[in-house]
């Protein structure tokens, strides 16, 4: 078959044509002058005009959209048999054709499909690119990529007076759009004048937001209903808890009342996996934790108050800043509060003091980032003062892995929605770090200087590619990381299992090693302080016994001063026995007689004979 190709052009391609011809001119219209019409003007002298080489603009916007392309085979299977004809039999496949065959439109058909074929086979015998030509070198390691992001969009607050950008939210349905809450967190020191407004960003459309969000209140927090993509929970600075319908404009379709609400800023907010998809919880640091249906949001359904004194006081309730809710364990709920401590509750409680059960104590500061790894449940990431750390819920008293202290205060986190070995944190200096435990655990797998000014919050893409990040001055920075850090890799799961696993079982080691030496240094303190009153007691009775010696003798010696006095007084009458002593009663002179002073003192004198002296 011999290939021709012919180029043709129309005519009406070329443009008009153009047909000149000679003739005399020809006048159409003569207007005289009037010198009348001259006094409705005012002569201008001089005239200013400005001129410039280069031709006049126009602003114009356009937004292109990006697209992924990518190669993929596709299986050719045989078919376009009739129903009766079975494609695995020869015989009926023959006997099909033959028929054909002899239809008189098979010969049209055939014609006109060999064009097609003809250019289908072209395309077969054009040049392989990527065509090896030499097969016998060793093949090459291929090294894998560098972990890398690079800056996709950035959404600036349209308002004169920058506020922070404090909370982000997907859109869940595509993930093309972002919600953004606007607020500012100095306490009493909002400037005048500062909007209330929050905004809905189109990713394609920078420039202006999609939809405006105007509240009562600014906006800490804002969260898209995973259920309703119209729907929008938000929090605001004045404890009360709005909801909006973008079906319905821009104004507040539910708001709670005031009375019922929070009395401090509602940093937390979530929805819960519930049939209806109505339930949210809201947390603040007045130490509540409020149950809401939207559906009646004039007050909410529950109260849980954050007190783990369990005595359910209010003033010894801790304030909570975050919320976390797993939908696979519905009957449980984390809070992150300002002291530092992470409290678990049970939703299922039958009364308000044992719907906390236990705690998590090991930040310096407020938690502000608490969120479970989508992979493994047990373990969840907490965010607070200078670093980031990893808990399970088996071990209590200590987190398993944690980060080093940094320079700088960070201020949020969040787990890869697709690797569960990558987290990211957030820091007051504007810099976004990418942690990869699999590659390397004792510093982020990539930094990255997003801004001069602090970044406040984070929040992932359910894909993991896209990070948008939030400042201090309403800045909203969309990132788009490396496939490397975006796609799960060989046996990831298993080896961040076999990590958790084993920093827990080294956990619990050193915990019992722990409750060991606390318990003996318990039992050495009881029995040193046993040997002490002992010993106490030992020097106390000696003391006594001396003490009641000293006074004894001091009462004989007084006793005896007393008689020796008594007796030098008296003077007794010696008599003369017949045996030639001398009987003296009483006391003598030294010379003459002498006496008992025991026997004196014991009791009355008795005669003591006594042999004459020289």
């Amino acid at each position: 078959m011999e290939i021709v190709y012919v180029y043709v052009k129309k005519r009406s391609e070329f443009g008009k044509q153009c047909n000149f011809s000679d003739r005399q001119a020809e006048l159409n219209i003569d207007i005289p002058p009037n010198p009348e019409l001259s006094s409705l003007y005012v002569e201008r002298n001089p005239v200013d005009t400005g001129i410039q080489c280069s031709a006049s603009m126009s602003e114009h916007e356009a937004n292109t959209e990006r697209f992924e392309m990518e190669s993929c085979g596709v299986n050719h299977v045989e078919g376009g048999w009739p129903k009766d004809v079975n494609p695995q039999e020869l015989e009926q496949t023959i006997r099909f054709r033959k028929k054909v065959e002899k239809d008189e439109n098979y010969i049209n058909a055939v014609m006109q499909l060999g064009s097609i074929m003809e250019h289908c086979i072209k395309q077969n015998n054009a040049i392989d690119i990527y065509e090896e030509y030499f097969d016998d070198e060793e093949a090459v390691e291929v090294t894998e990529e560098a972990p890398s992001a690079k800056t996709i969009n950035v959404f600036r607050d349209p308002q004169e007076i920058k506020r922070t950008a404090t909370h982000l939210s997907w859109h869940p349905d595509g993930n093309k759009k972002l919600a953004v809450a606007y607020s500012c967190l100095n306490f009493q020191r909002a400037p005048m004048g500062m909007s209330h407004e929050s905004y809905i960003w189109d990713l394609e459309n920078p420039n202006r937001p999609e939809i405006t969000l105007k509240p009562s209140s600014p906006l800490i927090t804002l969260e898209y209903n995973p259920k309703d993509s119209h729907v929008l929970l938000g929090g605001c600075y004045n404890g009360q808890i709005a909801c909006w319908d973008t079906r319905k404009g821009s104004l507040v379709a539910e708001l709670s009342t005031i009375e019922f609400s929070h009395r401090d800023p509602v940093y937390g907010t979530i929805w819960l996996q519930s049939k209806t998809g109505t339930e949210c919880f809201s947390a603040s640091t007045d130490g509540q934790v409020m149950w809401w249906d939207i559906r009646k949001i004039s007050e909410p359904t529950e109260v849980v108050i954050m007190d783990i004194s369990r005595k359910e006081q209010l003033e010894n309730a801790l304030g909570a800043i975050s919320l976390e809710f797993e939908s696979t364990l519905p009957t449980k709920f984390m809070v992150g509060t300002e002291q530092g401590i992470v409290v678990s509750c049970n939703r299922k409680a039958k009364t308000s003091a044992e719907k906390i059960v236990c705690t998590f104590s090991g930040h310096h500061g407020p938690i502000y980032a608490l969120q479970r790894n989508p992979f493994y449940p047990k373990n969840f990431l907490t965010v607070g003062d200078w670093a980031a750390r990893i808990w399970s819920e088996d071990s209590r008293e200590s987190s398993i892995m944690w980060t080093r202290y940094h320079m700088a205060y960070l201020s949020d986190g969040a787990w890869s929605p697709v690797r569960p070995a990558v987290f990211f944190t957030t820091k007051m200096d504007g810099t976004l770090d990418i942690w990869d435990l699999v590659f390397k655990q004792c510093d982020p797998a990539l930094s990255l200087k997003v801004c001069d000014e602090a970044l406040f919050c984070l929040r992932v893409q359910d894909t993991g590619c896209l990070i948008a990040c939030g400042s201090q001055l309403g800045t909203t920075t969309l990132l788009e990381v490396s496939s490397g850090l975006s796609t799960l890799q060989r046996n990831e799961k298993n080896i961040a299992s076999s990590i958790f696993e084993r920093e827990t079982r080294r956990e619990k080691i050193l915990e019992a090693r722990h409750r060991e030496m606390r318990l003996k240094e318990k039992g050495k303190a009881e029995g040193k302080d046993d040997d002490q009153r002992d010993e106490e007691a030992a020097l106390d009775l000696e003391e006594l016994v001396t003490k009641a010696e000293e006074e004894f003798f001091e009462v004989i010696f007084s006793e005896l001063k007393k008689k020796e006095a008594e007796a030098l007084k008296k003077k007794p009458k010696p008599v003369r026995t017949s045996a030639g002593a001398w009987v003296g009663w009483g006391l003598g002179e030294s010379h003459e007689t002498t006496f008992c002073p025991t026997a004196d003192l014991l009791g009355d004198p008795e005669p003591v004979a006594f042999l004459d002296g020289p």
